[in-house]
C-alpha cells in the first residue's frame, strides 16, 4: 500500500518533474506529444505526488477508487467525459481535464469551457485543466456560456516554472490530505457568493419552469376539453420523457443527438411520440407507458414550443452535460419544481401557482445530501450489516412521503454499493448473474440484479402524484447508471421482460396518514371530487392498492424520510380523522407529529424508524401528547441542530430522530450540532454524542442535556419556584399598535402637539422599542405612543354619538396628526372601539410601575429596571416590581443557563415566551434568616451598584474613564454571579457545568 505522501516529498517529486518538462521542453510543445503520453508521464505523477492513488495501486474496487478515469463517450470528434474524477468514499470532489502541451491553456477557450461543463452539471465548486505546463483552476459554480473567454470563472492560474515556489497552495487546496481535512471545502466556500454563480440545480429548475409554463399554457390553448388533472399530467409526462432520453443520451445509452432534428421538422410531437413509443418498447417502463396512457397521444402542440425545448437541451444553447448531472441533483430539481401546480383560469388559460401547503411552509426545502446519508447508514446500513443478497431481499424500505425520491435513492444506492462489495468479496465468477466484470478489480452490478434489488426492497407513497412518477423516474435511471448502449441492446435482443422494471407495485400513490375509513366517520361528502383528489386516502393494509402483503407479514423493516411540514390551519377538514386515529393527536399539532406516528406503527418488531423534522415539538405545547407517546417507544437518538441552516435558505430548526421497534430504553443517544462545518456527519455524532435519561424527561418540555446537567437542574428546579409563580404570573407582553406610523410619534411631534395644548400630554407617554432595552443601562427613547385605550373615548365623552367629533373638539392636534392613516387604521386587528383607539389592555397601568423590563428574544441576558414610567413595544415583556434580586439572577450565568435549558432556541439565541420563561426556578429567600437576609442585601445591594454604575458610564465622555468603569462592571458582574451561585447552592462542579454551557 503505498505511503500518503508529505508536503515535503511531494515538493521533492513535484520539483524534480518540473526540471525534467523543462529540460525537454520543446519536444513536449509539438503536437506529436499527445495527451496519453503527457498523462502517463507528468499529470498522473504530479497528483500521485498530492498523495492521490491515481493508478489505484491499492487495489479498490471501482466504486472506492481514489481516481476514476471516466470511459470517454465519443461524438463525433469530441469526448463527452472528464479525464480524472478525484473521489473521497466514492464521492466526487473535483475533475481534471487533461490536455497536451502544445494547447494553450490560458486562452483557449474550448478546454475551459468544456471542464466547466463538466463539473457544473455534476455540482462540483471546483475542478482544473493542465496540461502540466499550466494549471488552470475554476470555479465551476459560474453558468458556462459558450462565448466565454478562457478566463471566465478562472480563479487560479500557475506555469509549471511555478510549481516549486507556489506548492503550498496547490497542496492545501487540491491534495487528498487537505480534501479529507475539509480544505478543499473551505476553500471552495470562500470563494463562492461571486458575481455570476448559478448553480446547475437552480438554472436547470429555471429551464424545466420555463418549459412547463410554455407547454401548458400552449396545451390548454389547443386542447380545450383538458381538464385541470389532465393538463398537470400531461406536461409532467411531456417533460421527464424528454429528460430522460436526453440523459440516456448523454450517458452513451442512446445514439446522441436523435431528439434535435426534431427541432427543426415539421410536427414535431408526431416525432416526439414516435420517439416515445419506441422507448416503450425498448424500456418497458411506466415513463412511456403508453396502454395506461390515454392523454398525451391525443394532444396538439405547437412546433414553436417544442422547438425551444428540444433546442435548450443541445450544444450550443445547453449549458448541460447530462452524463454527470447525478439523480441527486435531478431529485433536488424536482423538489422544487413540484412546489408549483397549473391552474386553469375562467377562459380555460394555463396558470402556474406556488401550491398553498408550501406558501404556508415558506417554500420547499430539499434534504442535503450529507442527511440522506446519515440517515440511511444509521437503519438501512444496520439493518443489512453482515447480511447475505438472499437475507437482504426480505428487507422492505418505504418512505410514506417520497416526494422527488431523494431518501429512497439514498436507500436504494446504500443496498447497490452493499451488494457489490458482498460478491466481490465472496468468489464473484460464482455470481454471473448478480456481477460482471470489466476489467481486473472492476466488477459491475447486472441490469437483472440492480432491478431484483430495487423491486424487493425499496417502496414509497407520496399523496402527489406527480411526485410519485418523480421518484419513478430517478430511480429508474439509478438503474441505469453503468449501463452503455451496448449492455441495453444485448439485453433488448435476449427479449427480456424489459430493460427497465415497472415500478407500479412499489411507488405508490395516496395519503400515508388517512385510510378509507375516512369516509366511514362521516368527515365528508363521498361523492366531493375535489376532496376526494385532495384527500387522496390510502389503504396500507389493502394487497393490491396498498401493501397488504408487506403489513400483513409484520410490517416494514425500515421506515426513512423527511416528511412535509403542513401547518394544523391547513388541517380543518381532517383534525376529526387524526383525533380518532392517532394517540399523537392535538388539536395545533402540524403534519409531522402524525407522520411520526404513522411511521413507527408501519414498523416490525426490530425495524428502524429515521426522519429529519422541526424540533419544535420537543417544548411546544402541541407536542405533548407526541412526548408522552414517544416516551413508550425504544428512542435511540436524537440529533438536533438548533438554528443551524441545514436546509438552503431557511432557518427550520431541525432534528434528526431514530426509533427502534423494541422495548423502550432507560437512555438514548443526544448529539447538539454547533457547526455545519464538518466532513463527515457520522464522525461528528460519533465525538460529541451524550446520553439523556429518558425517565428524566419532563412531559411538559424535553430538555435533551447529559445526566449531569439534568442532575443540577433537577436541583435548581427544587431550590426554587417557578418565575411565573414568583412574580404571581404578573409578566405582560408589550404593546402592539398595529401601525405604528400613526401612534408612535418621535419628539419633535411630541414637542408639537404639547406646545399646541399642554392637554396632549396625557395621551403621550414614553414608548420604548426593543433596540432600547440592554442589559443593566437605564432605558431611554426618544419615541412616544399616542395612547388612546379602548373604551376610552366612550368613557370621557360620555357616549356620545359623534365620537370622532367630540376627539377633534377636545384633542385636536393628536386627532389632526391621525386622521391620514384613518383607512389603514380601521383596516387593522389590533384597534378598540373606534379605529384611533388600541387594542383592549388591562395592564397599561403597569407601565407606569418601577418594572423589569427585557427582550422576548436574546442572544445573550438582556434585562434592566425602568422606573421613567415608559411603555414597552411588542418585542419587549415586563415584570413590575423593583425586585433587583430577581434581576440579578436574571442577568447572571446562572440565570442564561437556565433560560438556554427551559426557552426555545431561534436564530443563535432564545425565545422567552412565558408558557417556557415562566417555569425558570428562581431562588426564594427567607427573610427570617440571618444568612439568606444578608445574601439577599448584599446581592441587592451590588445589582444597585450595576445600575449606578452603567448610568454613570453612558452619561460619562472621557474615553479613559469610560475604559475604568468598564472595568469596574465587569468585577461586580462576577461578584453578582458568584453570589448566584451562593444563593443556589452549586458546587465548584455545578459552576463548571454552567460557565462550560
Amino acid at each position: 500500500m503505498p505511503k500518503n505522501e508529505t508536503k515535503d516529498e511531494a515538493k521533492q517529486k513535484i520539483g524534480e518533474l518540473v526540471e525534467r518538462f523543462r529540460y525537454n521542453l520543446n519536444v513536449y510543445k509539438k503536437s506529436a506529444y499527445n495527451e496519453t503520453q503527457v498523462r502517463r508521464e507528468f499529470i498522473d505523477p504530479f497528483f500521485e505526488a498530492l498523495g492521490w492513488d491515481v493508478s489505484n495501486k491499492q487495489g479498490h474496487a471501482e466504486q472506492y477508487k481514489d481516481v476514476v478515469h471516466e470511459d470517454a463517450i465519443k461524438v463525433g470528434r469530441s469526448t463527452r467525459a472528464p479525464d480524472y474524477s478525484f473521489r473521497i468514499g466514492g464521492l466526487r470532489k473535483f475533475f481534471v481535464e487533461a490536455k497536451k502541451p502544445a494547447v494553450n491553456i490560458k486562452d483557449d477557450v474550448a478546454p475551459s469551457y468544456q471542464l466547466r461543463r463538466y463539473a457544473w452539471s455534476a455540482k462540483l465548486p471546483l475542478s482544473i485543466v493542465t496540461d502540466f505546463e499550466e494549471i488552470s483552476v475554476y470555479d465551476c459554480r459560474i453558468k458556462p456560456g459558450q462565448k466565454d473567454k478562457a478566463s471566465v470563472g478562472r480563479i487560479g492560474y500557475y506555469t509549471f516554472e511555478e510549481y516549486p515556489d507556489k506548492l503550498d497552495e496547490i497542496y492545501d487546496v487540491f491534495s487528498k490530505d487537505a480534501v479529507l481535512k475539509g480544505s478543499f471545502d473551505q476553500y471552495a466556500q470562500s470563494t463562492k457568493g461571486k458575481r455570476g454563480t448559478a448553480e446547475v440545480d437552480n438554472e436547470f429548475l429555471k429551464e424545466i419552469e420555463s418549459w412547463r409554463e410554455i407547454l401548458a399554457k400552449n396545451i390548454a390553448l389547443r386542447n380545450p376539453e383538458v381538464s385541470i388533472h389532465e393538463l398537470n399530467y400531461a406536461v409532467q409526462k411531456i417533460i421527464d420523457r424528454v429528460i430522460f432520453l436526453r440523459i440516456c443520451e448523454d450517458r452513451g445509452i442512446e445514439p446522441y443527438g436523435q431528439l434535435h432534428p426534431t427541432a427543426n421538422s415539421t410536427n414535431i410531437y408526431t416525432h416526439l411520440l414516435n420517439h416515445f413509443k419506441l422507448a416503450e418498447l425498448k424500456y418497458n417502463s411506466g415513463i412511456f407507458n403508453f396502454g395506461a396512457d390515454a392523454v398525451t397521444p391525443q394532444l396538439e402542440i405547437d412546433d414553436k414550443v417544442l422547438k425551444t425545448i428540444i433546442q435548450s437541451l443541445y450544444y450550443p444553447k445547453s449549458p448541460y452535460e447530462f452524463s454527470v448531472l447525478g439523480v441527486e441533483i435531478l431529485g433536488n430539481v424536482y423538489e422544487q419544481f413540484l412546489g408549483k401546480v397549473i391552474r386553469l383560469t375562467a377562459g380555460h388559460q394555463a396558470k402556474v401557482e406556488t401550491k398553498p401547503e408550501v406558501k404556508k411552509a415558506g417554500g420547499v426545502y430539499y434534504t442535503p445530501q450529507y442527511i440522506v446519508d446519515y440517515i440511511v447508514g444509521n437503519t438501512v446500513g444496520k439493518l443489512v450489516a453482515g447480511k447475505t443478497p438472499e437475507e437482504i431481499a426480505e428487507i422492505k424500505i418505504p418512505d410514506p412521503a417520497c416526494g422527488s425520491g431523494s431518501f429512497l435513492i439514498g436507500a436504494y444506492t446504500h443496498l447497490l454499493r452493499y451488494h457489490l462489495d458482498w460478491y466481490v468479496e465472496n468468489k464473484p465468477k460464482k455470481h454471473k448473474k448478480a456481477v460482471f466484470q470489466v476489467k481486473e478489480n472492476e466488477w459491475y452490478l447486472t441490469t437483472d440484479e440492480k432491478k431484483r434489488i430495487l423491486l424487493n426492497n425499496i417502496y414509497g407513497v407520496d399523496i402527489d402524484s406527480q411526485a410519485v412518477e418523480v421518484t419513478k423516474l430517478s430511480l429508474q435511471l439509478k438503474v441505469l447508471e453503468n449501463e452503455s448502449r451496448e449492455s441495453v441492446d444485448q439485453q433488448v435482443k435476449l427479449g427480456t421482460e424489459g430493460i427497465l422494471p415497472n415500478l407500479g407495485g412499489n411507488i405508490k400513490c395516496g395519503n400515508s396518514l388517512i385510510g378509507p375509513d375516512f369516509y366511514d366517520a362521516g368527515q365528508t361528502t363521498l361523492f366531493d371530487e375535489d376532496e376526494m383528489r385532495r384527500v387522496n386516502v390510502f389503504d396500507w393494509d389493502d394487497a393490491g392498492r396498498g401493501f397488504g402483503e408487506i403489513m400483513g407479514r409484520g410490517g416494514f423493516d425500515c421506515v426513512i424520510g423527511n416528511p412535509p411540514y403542513v401547518r394544523q390551519e391547513l388541517l380543518k377538514e381532517q383534525k376529526g380523522y387524526f383525533k380518532d386515529h392517532y394517540q399523537v393527536y392535538q388539536g395545533t399539532a402540524d403534519l409531522c407529529a402524525y407522520f411520526i406516528e404513522k411511521g413507527v406503527s408501519l414498523l416490525q418488531s426490530g425495524g428502524y424508524f429515521s426522519y429529519i423534522v422541526a424540533n419544535k415539538w420537543m417544548r411546544a405545547n402541541y407536542g405533548k401528547p407526541l412526548r408522552q407517546w414517544l416516551k413508550t417507544k425504544r428512542i435511540e437518538e436524537i440529533v438536533d441542530f438548533g438554528d443551524l441552516q441545514v436546509f438552503q435558505n431557511a432557518t427550520t430548526y431541525p432534528c434528526i430522530m431514530r426509533i427502534s421497534n423494541g422495548k423502550p430504553s432507560s437512555t438514548f443517544g443526544v448529539t447538539q450540532v454547533e457547526t455545519l462545518e464538518f466532513s463527515d456527519l457520522g464522525t461528528y455524532v460519533e465525538k460529541h454524542q451524550y446520553t439523556v435519561n429518558q425517565d428524566g424527561l419532563d412531559d411538559g418540555g424535553w430538555a435533551l442535556v447529559d445526566k449531569e446537567t439534568r442532575a443540577l437542574l433537577d436541583k435548581l428546579r427544587k431550590t426554587g419556584v417557578p418565575l411565573g409563580e414568583y412574580v404571581d404570573g404578573k409578566i405582560y407582553y408589550g404593546i402592539k399598535t398595529g401601525l405604528n406610523e400613526a401612534f408612535v410619534i418621535d419628539s419633535s411631534t411630541r414637542d408639537k402637539l404639547i406646545t399646541e395644548d399642554p392637554k396632549n400630554a396625557e395621551l403621550i407617554k414614553p414608548f420604548l422599542a426593543g433596540k432600547d432595552i440592554k442589559r443593566y443601562q437605564p432605558p431611554c427613547s426618544k419615541r412616544y405612543l399616542i395612547l388612546i385605550p379602548k373604551g376610552w373615548t366612550n368613557q370621557k365623552s360620555g357616549g356620545v354619538k359623534d365620537a370622532w367629533n367630540w376627539l377633534q373638539n377636545n384633542y385636536p392636534g393628536v386627532a389632526s396628526h391621525l386622521k391620514p392613516f384613518s383607512e389603514k387604521a380601521q383596516k387593522r386587528y389590533d384597534k378598540g372601539e373606534y379605529w384611533w383607539e388600541l387594542r383592549a389592555c388591562d395592564y397599561y397601568i403597569e407601565f407606569e410601575k418601577p418594572k423589569i423590563a427585557y427582550l422576548i428574544f436574546q442572544v445573550k441576558p438582556t434585562f434592566t429596571f425602568d422606573d421613567g414610567g415608559n411603555y414597552c413595544n411588542n418585542a419587549t415583556y415586563i415584570i413590575p416590581n423593583k425586585d433587583l434580586l430577581l434581576l440579578g439572577i436574571l442577568n447572571s450565568k446562572l440565570g442564561w443557563f437556565l433560560i438556554s435549558s427551559y426557552c426555545t432556541q431561534i436564530q443563535n439565541g432564545y425565545q422567552l415566551i412565558f408558557k417556557y420563561f415562566g417555569k425558570i426556578p428562581i431562588c426564594t429567600i427567607d427573610s427570617y434568616n440571618p444568612a439568606e437576609k444578608a445574601q439577599h442585601d448584599k446581592l441587592v445591594s451590588l445589582v444597585d451598584n450595576m445600575l449606578d454604575l452603567q448610568k454613570k458610564y453612558d452619561k460619562t465622555r472621557m474615553e479613559r474613564d469610560k475604559e475604568l468603569y468598564e472595568r469596574q462592571i465587569k468585577i461586580v458582574d462576577a461578584q453578582i454571579d458568584r453570589l448566584v451561585y451562593d444563593l443556589y447552592g452549586l458546587t465548584k462542579g455545578e459552576i463548571g457545568i454552567v460557565e462550560e454551557e
